[in-house]
């Protein structure tokens, strides 16, 4: 994945919590993604081992 693509994401949170969302891409670096979260409105931080499915949904 890369900047600006438009991605589908399963997340647990820290709680256990499963969320499913859509997220455009800002950063990604090996520990995390930083991401507009079109669920919350807002930028939030992913971590990548809370990340258990992704998948392409738009190209950037």
């Amino acid at each position: 994945m890369k900047t600006g693509d438009i991605v589908e994401i399963i997340y647990q949170a820290r709680s256990g919590a499963l969320t499913q969302r859509y997220v455009r891409i800002i950063e990604v670096t090996e520990t995390y993604i930083k991401a507009y979260c079109f669920t919350r409105r807002q930028i939030r931080i992913f971590s990548s081992i809370r990340i258990l499915a992704m998948q392409k949904v738009k190209d950037a």
